[in-house]
C-alpha cells in the first residue's frame, strides 16, 4: 500500500509539474498579447513585426484577445497603410527634386552639412579675364574654393549656357576652362544669347535648387565684387524666414522706347504709370530654399521679361514671401560692411 501511495504521489507530482509550464505559457502568451499591443501605438517603425507577432500567437490558440485589443490591432494596421502610403509619397517626392540628391540620411540624421548659400556667377563667351579676376579677388579656386565650400558652406559657381552653334570654339574654350577650374555650372539646356539673361537667371536657380539643398540662392553678375564674410553673416540672421527675397529694393521706370538701353517689349503690362513693382536690383540678390524650389518645379511657365531682375520679382509677387531692402545689396556704393560692389 505504501508503495502504490507512494508511486500515485509521484504521479500526481509529475502532473502538476508538466501543468506549470503551460500555466506559464499561456499567461506569458496572454501578457505578451496585451503588452504587444500596447507598444504598437508607441512605436510606428515596429508595428508590422509586433502585429506579425500576434497573428502568429493567436493563430497557435495560445492566448485569447478581447475586443478591445482586437479593435487596437485594426487601428494598427490602418495606421501602417498610411505609412505606406506616405512612404510613396516621399518616393515620388525625391523623384521630382523635393528631396535633396547631396545629402545622405544614415541613422535618422544627415552626414553631410547643408550649405548656407549657392552663389551663382552669370557669366558668357569672351568674359575669361573677368573670371580670372574674380577667382583672383574673392572667389578663390582650386583648394582655396574648396575651403571656402566646407568651412563657410558657401558653394561659387560660374554659370553659363552653350553655344547657339553646339560644340564649336566657344564651347570648347569654356569646357577647357572648367577642366582646370571645375568650377562652372554648365547649362547644357540654355543657349547663350543677348536676350537670354533672364532665362538664364531662372534656369541656375533651377539646376542650382536640384543639384545642392542649400538655405539660399544668390544670383551674382561676372563685374560684381562680393565680400563673402559679410554675405554669409547676413544670411545667417534670415535663417527663420522659410520665403526670402533679399536684395537691393527698387522699382524704375518702364522704358517703352525701342532704342533705350532698358526697353521693355512689354512695358503695357505694368500700368499706365510706366513703374515697375518693387524688386531686387539685377547686380546680386538672394532667395530662400523654397522660392528655389519653386522655380525649378514651375521653370517651364514662369515668365521673363526683359531683365533678370524684373522678371525673379514678377514671380514672387504673387507669394507670400518676405521682402527685405537690404542697403548693403545696393552694389554702385562701398561701404563698410557693403556685401558687393560694382567694379
Amino acid at each position: 500500500m505504501r508503495s502504490k501511495g507512494s508511486s500515485n504521489h509521484k504521479l500526481s507530482t509529475m502532473a502538476n509539474r508538466s501543468r506549470i509550464p503551460s500555466l506559464f505559457i499561456s499567461m506569458f502568451a496572454t501578457f505578451a498579447t496585451i503588452y504587444v499591443a500596447g507598444r504598437l501605438w508607441q512605436d510606428a517603425e515596429n508595428r508590422v513585426y509586433l502585429i506579425k507577432e500576434l497573428d502568429r500567437i493567436t493563430g497557435q490558440g495560445q492566448s485569447a484577445i478581447s475586443v478591445d485589443d482586437t479593435l487596437k490591432i485594426i487601428a494598427c494596421r490602418e495606421q501602417h497603410k498610411k505609412l505606406d502610403a506616405l512612404e510613396m509619397e516621399l518616393a515620388a517626392a525625391k523623384q521630382e527634386g523635393f528631396v535633396s540628391k547631396g545629402l545622405i540620411e544614415m541613422n535618422g540624421t544627415y552626414s553631410k552639412r547643408r550649405p548656407l548659400v549657392v552663389i551663382g556667377i552669370l557669366t558668357k563667351f569672351g568674359r575669361q579675364k573677368n573670371r580670372n579676376a574674380i577667382r583672383k579677388a574673392w572667389m578663390g579656386s582650386g583648394a582655396a574654393l574648396k575651403k571656402i565650400e566646407e568651412g563657410k558652406g558657401i558653394v561659387v559657381r560660374f554659370v553659363i549656357g552653350r553655344s547657339p552653334n553646339r560644340g564649336d570654339s566657344q564651347d570648347k574654350d569654356i569646357d577647357r576652362e572648367n577642366r582646370l577650374t571645375n568650377d562652372f555650372l554648365i547649362l547644357d539646356d540654355h543657349v547663350e544669347g543677348n536676350q537670354g539673361h533672364p532665362e538664364k537667371a531662372k534656369l541656375f536657380f533651377a539646376h542650382a535648387a536640384d543639384e545642392w539643398d542649400a538655405e539660399f540662392y544668390a544670383k551674382v553678375n561676372d563685374d560684381v565684387y562680393v565680400n563673402i564674410d559679410a554675405l554669409g553673416a547676413t544670411l545667417a540672421t534670415h535663417l527663420d524666414k522659410p520665403r526670402l527675397y533679399i536684395g537691393c529694393m527698387k522699382s524704375g521706370e518702364v522704358f517703352s522706347e525701342r532704342n533705350h538701353k532698358w526697353y521693355e517689349p512689354e512695358w503695357w503690362k505694368f500700368g499706365d504709370k510706366k513703374s515697375y513693382f518693387r524688386h531686387a536690383s539685377g547686380e546680386t540678390y538672394v532667395i530662400s530654399r523654397a522660392l528655389a524650389k519653386f522655380i525649378s518645379i514651375n521653370r517651364s511657365i514662369l515668365r521673363t521679361y526683359a531683365h533678370d531682375d524684373v522678371s525673379a520679382g514678377s514671380w514672387f509677387i504673387g507669394l507670400d514671401v518676405k521682402h527685405v531692402d537690404e542697403a548693403k545689396f545696393c552694389c554702385s556704393s562701398w561701404s563698410t560692411g557693403a556685401i558687393c560692389a560694382g567694379v
